[in-house]
């Protein structure tokens, strides 16, 4: 085939849609039909004289260089496919055809753009992929970055929020998702507004009218009430295409029915593991975390410790100013033992005032000693509670491990033998097992 001839081929493949390269034996074009402007956004003089290879997306460097060398050793190759980087940054993929031509000493290929068929194939692998993760997930701040991850290849995405809240009148809590190579400053959002608008309509809004260029907010809706609201920016002179917004409605639907499912876990979670009075671990929650301190203390050989306290003379508040202040000053009673442990403590209540101090990492068995003395003093403190002064003193038993128990039972029953011990002997003191 003469050059001529591959100039004609070029004019008649116009027609068609399909694109005509001709590449010298050191990789640059020297001929591109005029379809090359349609497909990859740049005009023919462009390519000219060009290197393949600055054109070609970097993960398919390697086997294009592998069937090129193909071509030149006489194989005809068809239907060989590999992305090429159009002149507005985004991946075309391309399905060629080529041979060499050995008169004019060059490679002639013809390239069909196959991205619609590539996009139809990757976003229905991208519904099962959001499907999967939103049911599968159960960290939601690590569901959101995965998203992120699927979205970003297949539609124009610099900036991703996840907005929580608003009800009441209370301000939107705004979450921003990181996005790989989103732009350094987002621009200018006002979420507040925007979040508004979607829970007044129900529907997916655009933060500027008639300008769908700008942030777009899509609701995050449950079974019963709204979730929260997905704010997405497409990026500098990028648009959403229809395809694009039905897919993100979709995305919107599972997510919403994903942050739902989190939260109602959550929440049992909540009622199963914690004192619904105090917010404090509860009684299973404590010797779950008992035993897995004792594996650790056991192996190794720290010593462990527990407090156990109950306070003096609480009957004769709820008998004499009601339950209603009981639970007050069983609520001030927990924050007050917060404040003086550290976070890695575990602090329960396992009666109607009685709780139980968890403390581990001990480097000497006196620090358990100085922990419950802090405490001790702490709520000797007067209460102040609907306007009246109370003072509550602890009666507080000390057991360590393994002195005073092997496992969790009979470390737990000498701990609440000596809180007995101390209150036998008048309370608000510390007694040792």
């Amino acid at each position: 085939m003469t050059f001529r001839n591959v100039q004609l081929l070029g004019n008649y493949l116009d027609l068609l849609l399909d694109m005509l390269c001709v590449v010298d034996d050191a990789g640059r074009f020297v001929y591109v039909s005029a379809s090359a402007e349609q497909i990859l956004g740049y005009l023919p003089a462009e390519l000219i004289g060009q290197p393949m290879l600055d054109y070609i997306w970097p993960d398919d460097v390697a086997n294009t260089l592998a069937n090129a060398k193909a071509v030149m050793q006489g194989q005809s190759l068809v239907h060989f496919e590999n992305r090429y980087r159009h002149k507005l940054g985004h991946a075309v993929y391309l399905s060629w055809s080529a041979r060499r031509s050995e008169t004019e000493q060059v490679r002639v290929g013809v390239a069909r753009d196959v991205s619609a068929v590539h996009q139809v194939q990757a976003r229905q692998q991208l519904l099962y992929a959001i499907a999967e993760a939103t049911h599968q997930t159960e960290d939601l701040p690590a569901l959101y970055q995965h998203i992120a991850c699927l979205l970003s290849p297949l539609l124009p995405l610099a900036h991703l929020r996840i907005a929580f809240g608003g009800s009441a009148g209370e301000p939107w809590q705004v979450l921003a998702v990181p996005v790989v190579g989103q732009e350094s400053v987002a621009p200018e959002l006002d979420a507040q507004r925007l979040c508004e608008r979607v829970v007044q309509s129900g529907m997916r809004q655009w933060a500027e009218p008639d300008l769908n260029s700008s942030w777009l907010a899509l609701p995050l809706p449950g079974a019963e009430t709204l979730q929260g609201a997905l704010l997405l920016h497409p990026g500098a002179g990028q648009r959403y295409q229809p395809d694009d917004l039905a897919l993100l409605d979709y995305l919107a639907v599972q997510l919403g029915a994903a942050i739902e499912r989190k939260t109602m876990l959550l929440r049992l979670q909540q009622l199963a593991l914690y004192d619904s009075l105090t917010g404090l671990a509860n009684r299973t929650l404590l010797l779950d975390r008992l035993q897995s301190g004792l594996q650790r203390a056991s192996r190794d050989e720290q010593p462990l410790a527990l407090l156990y306290l109950d306070l003096d003379h609480f009957k004769q508040v709820n008998d004499n100013f009601g339950h209603a202040v009981g639970d007050l000053l069983l609520q001030q009673t927990a924050q007050r033992i917060l404040q003086v442990v550290r976070q890695t403590d575990t602090v329960a209540r396992v009666g109607g005032d009685e709780f139980v101090v968890l403390l581990e990492q001990l480097h000497q068995g006196d620090t358990a000693l100085i922990v419950a003395e802090k405490i001790r003093k702490v709520l000797s403190q007067p209460f102040l509670l609907t306007g009246q002064q109370f003072l509550i003193a602890p009666s507080i038993g000390l057991a360590l491990f393994p002195q005073h128990g092997a496992d969790s039972r009979q470390l737990l029953h000498s701990a609440d033998s000596a809180m007995y011990q101390a209150k036998r002997a008048g309370g608000g003191r510390i007694h040792l097992a």
